[in-house]
């Protein structure tokens, strides 16, 4: 039996490729970043050419580094950004049009739309989701009304849509030459075009967004020994390995962080912040401002819904202090930076750069930095992006608790920026719980591997997979009551100021 598993992570900023052994511990890895195309002021885009390309790098990469062959591996995981929209011709693999990734808010008027006409409700209550430039189906809408002879081609059969999971998966089981069009659960949950009771795409979501059904990939669990097909043994991998999990990112880092029973949660730092709550086989319809969405379905099990608050902008924040402000060189100069005062001098930053999402949901925000004064520095600038990404959090964690009724014990958190440790100190302060870092940090990677190891019998249970859990650090709240809702009020104060800047027709 082969010792290992890997995963291909194809995230927002960078593509890579992970290898874990048995123990659920890191073996090798491959890491690549991607171009941020950015044509228009709230316009994001991805090429897909360079996504692919990029994954082949990885993978080999990462088995050069570990001195490993295909045949090492027992299986492939993939996980991915989610909402990110990829249409192609399947006759020759090419995009008809750049990646429009999640963060994009040209679909606003679209997002609008759907509610004055009284489809939002429809939407919430099939989809779990809010209209919004968020979701994917938006996305394909703006393709096919754009993107000249789309419409015509999709309707002939010559375009069809994934996220970027569809998009690596087809290309790796061979791509024109046979590749498998398909998605799982989670991924199809993102779109505003799956009914998440039938778990299948919904007829009349589609006819809200004049998208013919024969573009969607085919919806299947995350988890499957043979769904999703196998690598061909054209390049990158030459060998026919199983391609048996397949995760969006947050759904796949809630597998990597074990987190299997209702009530469990955890928070990943990223581009974006995204906590999700499991709450079993249970759909729980939320009040204040979340989504509802599938966390995971292993086999043939019953799917495990989840709550999840979705934050746009927290680690790219960061980027934006390095790439447009240049205060830093680096994303670890940011700490540095931070520390050298003790507070945000009164300074507040709202990153709303792609609107305001969880809970607020507000398309017309703009980002914002309020309470300057000639006193302050870059050094409190930092400090406040830091902050920004513990606010937004909290924010989250606070509409949680109202619909779920579960107060948190301690944080669960994983992602890049969990390596910047004051971050993580503030986030403790500003929450008031504890929170808590595994060994391997990046889950991403590791709950696509599980749910890859999983159907292939390469790990036998759940239980075992809990065995792997391991705490690295814990942080525990410093500040004082006062502190913490004197902070939260300015804060809420500041994003108060980032409504209604833009007009969204």
């Amino acid at each position: 039996m082969a010792d290992f598993v890997g995963a291909v992570d194809q995230g927002t900023t960078s593509s890579r490729f992970m290898i874990f052994d048995h123990s659920g511990n890191e073996v090798a890895k491959h890491q690549l970043e991607h171009e941020q195309i950015l044509p228009k002021a709230g316009w994001v885009e991805h090429d897909p050419v360079e996504i692919w390309e990029r994954t082949n790098s990885v993978i080999q990469n990462a088995l050069r580094h570990g001195n490993l062959s295909p045949t090492d591996l027992a299986a492939i995981g993939i996980t991915n950004q989610r909402e990110t929209t990829v249409v192609w011709d399947p006759r020759n693999g090419r995009p008809y049009y750049n990646a429009i990734v999640w963060q994009d808010t040209r679909t606003d008027s679209i997002a609008a739309a759907l509610d004055r006409e009284g489809k939002g409700d429809v939407i919430r209550r099939k989809a779990g989701l809010p209209p919004a430039t968020y979701f994917s189906g938006g996305k394909i809408q703006w393709i096919l009304e754009n993107v000249d002879g789309v419409r015509e081609a999709a309707e002939q059969g010559n375009a069809i849509f994934g996220n970027t999971d569809a998009w690596v998966l087809w290309n790796l089981t061979g791509g024109p030459d046979g590749g498998i069009h398909a998605t799982d659960v989670t991924n199809a949950s993102r779109t505003m075009l799956m009914d998440l009771e039938t778990l299948d795409w919904d007829d009349e979501l589609l006819g809200f967004f004049s998208i013919p059904r024969s573009m969607l990939p085919k919806i299947n669990p995350s988890s499957h020994a043979e769904a999703f097909g196998t690598t061909r043994t054209s390049r990158p991998l030459r060998e026919a390995i199983p391609i048996a999990g397949v995760l969006g990112d947050q759904q796949a880092a809630t597998v990597g962080q074990v987190c299997y029973a209702p009530g469990e949660a955890k928070n990943t730092y990223g581009t974006g912040n995204f906590l999700v709550l499991n709450t079993g086989t249970e759909l729980v319809r939320s009040q204040n401002g979340l989504l509802t969405t599938v966390a995971y379905q292993f086999q043939d099990s019953p799917a495990i819904y989840a709550l999840e608050g979705s934050i746009a902008v927290t680690g790219s924040a960061v980027q934006w202090l390095r790439d447009q402000l240049k205060i830093i060189s680096s994303a670890p100069e940011s700490e540095t930076l931070a520390r050298g005062v003790e507070d945000n001098g009164g300074c507040y930053f709202v990153p709303a750069f792609s609107g305001l999402f969880a809970p607020y949901w507000r398309s017309d925000a703009r980002g914002a930095i309020v309470g300057l004064a000639r006193y302050n520095t870059n050094e409190h600038l930092a400090r406040a992006t830091l902050e920004a990404i513990c606010y937004q959090s909290r924010d989250v964690v606070e509409a949680m608790e109202q619909d779920s009724g579960v107060h948190l014990d301690v944080l669960k958190v994983d992602g890049g920026i969990t390596g910047n440790d004051l971050c993580m100190q503030i986030q403790a302060d500003v929450l008031g719980v504890p929170v808590s870092r595994p060994v391997v940090a990046e889950t991403t990677a590791l709950g696509a591997a599980y749910a890859a190891g999983l159907a292939t019998g390469f790990w036998q249970s759940q239980d075992e997979l809990r065995t792997h859990w391991q705490e690295s650090k814990r942080w525990e709240p410093q500040w004082s009551e006062d502190q913490r809702a004197e902070g939260y009020a300015g804060w809420k104060r500041a994003v108060e100021r980032t409504l209604d800047w833009v007009k969204v027709e």
